[in-house]
């Protein structure tokens, strides 16, 4: 009996000290693991990598190459940038890296200081006249309710673009009430409630059977912008109204612009030898103003939703507008607001600004 208990005893001992040497080998190979961890600053090493070329990306972005577009699509899409930084501060805050945190910070300054500016609101209240820009879109299933919703706007001058000559007069009668004065050339038009003159058409380029004509238009007048004079009570007001041509996204050619841009250089050289102190451009311009190609009509004019608007004022596509191309541009007054209208039948939204001397 005496035996027995001894060797159960000794099984008993024996365990223990197996269990006590598997938990001091397991402490041993946590504090292992503890020491040989990387620190904060050495995790998320792909991150931080990330988080830094993205900030170069944005403050870099007028070296980045033109070739096949690609300066122009990085440019036109620069504020959706920004949307990477969350994505990429959660994923430093899963890795525990206090590298990448840190190095988030170059994209956030630059995305603030191209950008931060636009998401305060800079308009006010007074302003001694209203414009309003609106593409209506040739496929317009509603032309007469699009000019009803317009005229209800308030707008003292209107600009429209891509009229078809099937809608003209639905425009024409639509807007008679409002606007007294009007002009249409091709596939543009100036509706006012002030006297105009001197309307003449501006040769952005001579398109032909239009390159981006929808199917059910190919027989869209070719003129595309126009100049004409607004007498106001503080004296005349030069209005240009452009519709520049449309850029396409070919994965062979890649961001394809070379309308658009042909209309971009046309019309800053009209601009350029204007002799009006007093400007306005309004229309779809197919292109952002951080573009690099709208240099030439940026360096002497500028945006009115960049200064006295609220946000970023994106267009199109009307149902989940992603960028803003319906612009107003100004040279010699000051915009005092911009903000963009309700939705109408066509596939852009429409764009006003209060403007003052």
């Amino acid at each position: 009996m005496t035996q027995v208990d001894t060797a159960e005893t000794g099984q008993e001992g024996a365990g223990r000290r197996d269990t006590g040497f598997a938990a001091r080998r397991a402490r041993i190979r946590r504090a292992v693991r503890i020491a040989t961890r990387p620190g904060p600053w050495k995790r998320g090493p792909v991150l931080a990598a990330l988080a830094l070329l993205l900030g170069l990306l944005m403050l870099l972005h007028p070296q980045i190459t033109d070739r096949g577009g690609l300066g122009s699509l990085v440019e036109t899409f620069l504020p959706w940038f920004g949307l990477f930084i969350p994505v990429l501060l959660a994923g430093a805050l899963w890795r525990r890296s206090a590298s990448a945190v840190v190095a988030l910070l170059l994209p956030v300054m630059v995305w603030l200081s191209l950008f931060g500016g636009l998401l305060s609101d800079k308009s006010h209240p007074r302003s001694d006249l209203t414009v309003a820009s609106h593409n209506v879109d040739a496929d317009n299933p509603d032309p007469a309710g699009t000019a009803r919703d317009l005229a209800a706007s308030g707008a003292d001058v209107l600009a429209l673009e891509e009229i078809t000559p099937q809608a003209k007069p639905l425009y024409e009668k639509g807007l008679a009430k409002e606007y007294p004065y009007h002009t249409v050339l091709g596939t543009v038009g100036l509706w006012s409630k002030l006297p105009l003159s001197d309307t003449q058409p501006i040769d952005i380029v001579d398109y032909g059977p239009l390159a981006d004509t929808k199917p059910g238009d190919k027989k869209v007048a070719a003129n595309r912008a126009l100049r004409t004079t607004v007498a106001t009570d503080h004296g005349p007001l030069t209005m240009y109204v452009a519709h520049l041509g449309s850029v396409r996204v070919n994965p062979k050619s890649g961001f394809w612009t070379a309308s658009r841009d042909i209309g971009v250089q046309a019309l800053g050289k009209a601009i350029a030898a204007d002799p009006s102190k007093r400007m306005v451009l309004l229309g779809d311009l197919n292109g952002t103003m951080d573009d690099r190609a709208f240099n030439g009509i940026t360096s002497q004019m500028h945006s009115a939703q960049e200064a006295a608007g609220n946000g970023f004022g994106f267009t199109w596509p009307a149902h989940f507008p992603v960028v803003r191309i319906d612009q107003i541009l100004v040279h010699g007054v000051e915009p005092t607001s911009s903000w963009v209208l309700p939705a109408t039948g066509s596939d852009h939204l429409p764009v006003a600004a209060g403007i003052s001397w």
